[in-house]
């Protein structure tokens, strides 16, 4: 069998890794020093624990540490937030603001989760669920 029969890793003794099923959603992190000046779009899962100035678009989750902040609009089916937000989020199934949450702009979404001491500056419109959402 030739080595470049597949494309899986390999150990150091050449046996072949699999990832598990839930490996398999791309997960990407915004370090906390780390700024981004521009759109970050992924089909997986974002963590922000830094700075973002650009639309946000995750197919899976947009994860929002305390002390993020993100100036523009967040596209996804769930987000968490536990940072700032200054924009809009628009959310296919599901928005969670923690206790350290601060958003100034609108939200969009079937279902929200305010935990006691997250702000909200801004409309909160529940809807019934749909696609994620581009505008």
């Amino acid at each position: 069998m030739s080595l470049f029969a597949s494309n899986h890793p390999r150990d150091e003794q050449g046996n072949e890794l699999r990832r598990r099923k839930s490996d398999q959603m791309p997960f990407s992190i915004i370090a906390k020093d780390m700024a981004i000046m521009g759109d970050v779009e992924t089909e997986g899962v974002v963590r922000v624990e830094g700075r973002i100035r650009g639309t946000v678009r995750a197919a899976s989750q947009v994860l929002v540490g305390q002390g993020a902040q993100i100036e523009g609009d967040l596209h996804t089916r769930e987000a968490v937030i536990g940072g700032d937000v200054v924009g809009s989020i628009h959310a296919s199934e599901r928005v969670e603001l923690q206790n350290t949450a601060s958003v100034t702009g609108n939200i969009h979404t079937p279902r929200i989760a305010v935990m006691e001491g997250g702000k909200v500056s801004g409309e909160v419109r529940i809807h019934e669920p749909t696609a994620v959402e581009s505008n």
